[in-house]
C-alpha cells in the first residue's frame, strides 16, 4: 500500500487542512479577540504546528517514493523563497512567540 493510500495519512491530512483553514478564517479577526481569545488562538496554532511537524516527519521517514517526492517538492518550493522546511517551522514559532510576548506586555 502506498503512503498516500493509508487511511491514517488521509484522515490526518484532511484534519490538518481543515483545522488550518478554520484557524486562518478565525485568525482574520485576531485583533478583535480579548486577551483569553488571543491566548487560545496561539495555543491552537502551536498545537497545529506540532501536528504538522509530526505529519511531515512521517513523510521524511517513509520509504514510499511518493512521500519522498512530496518532501523534495516542499523543499524545492521553499528554497525558491530561500528557506528550508526547518526554517519555515522556526519562523512560524518565532511569530507565535512574538504574539505571546505582545500579550504579556499588553496585559
Amino acid at each position: 500500500m502506498s503512503f498516500f493510500e493509508s487511511d491514517i495519512v488521509q484522515d490526518e491530512a484532511k484534519r490538518l487542512f481543515g483545522d488550518y483553514q478554520s484557524l486562518m478564517q478565525l485568525g482574520s479577526d485576531y485583533g478583535k479577540f480579548d486577551r483569553e481569545g488571543k491566548k487560545l488562538f496561539i495555543e491552537r496554532m502551536e498545537e497545529l504546528m506540532d501536528r504538522y511537524r509530526v505529519f511531515m516527519k512521517r513523510f521524511e521517514l517513509s520509504e514510499d517514493f511518493q512521500a519522498k517526492l512530496t518532501v523534495e517538492q516542499l523543499r524545492t518550493q521553499l528554497s525558491q523563497f530561500g528557506i528550508t522546511p526547518e526554517q519555515m517551522f522556526q519562523q512560524m514559532q518565532l511569530t507565535l512567540d512574538r504574539m505571546k510576548q505582545q500579550l504579556e506586555t499588553a496585559g
